[in-house]
């Protein structure tokens, strides 16, 4: 996998699984994992600078919540900001998607 393409769909790819729910970073890393059948594998030096980026931005926001065992973890969820900033990201990537696809159709087989 280029790691270079990866690199820009990081926030696309937190917020869009924030969306679904309330995440703390090992969650997200260990979800992204699963849901792309080990092809994403997140390392905590590009996950959490992407989070406290996001967090900062108000896209999504942060709290501790510590569970039964005494464990504390900080959960990330999703803000109205953040939400519309995903909504504007997937237009991008559709359209994205939609010309490289053009000149990838037009240049198959040329390799």
């Amino acid at each position: 996998m280029d790691t270079e393409l990866l690199k820009g769909t990081l926030s696309l790819l937190i917020l869009s699984l924030l969306s679904r729910q309330s995440m703390y970073g090992y969650e997200i890393a260990s979800t992204v994992h699963r849901d792309t059948d080990g092809t994403f594998t997140w390392r905590e030096g590009s996950l959490y600078p992407n989070l406290h980026k996001l967090e900062a931005d108000g896209l999504i926001a942060g709290a501790w919540e510590e569970k039964e065992t005494g464990r504390k973890r900080r959960y990330y969820r999703i803000t109205k900001e953040g939400r519309a900033a995903l909504k504007s990201k997937l237009q991008s990537w559709s359209e994205l998607c939609a010309a490289v696809n053009r000149i990838l159709e037009k240049s198959h087989g040329q390799a």
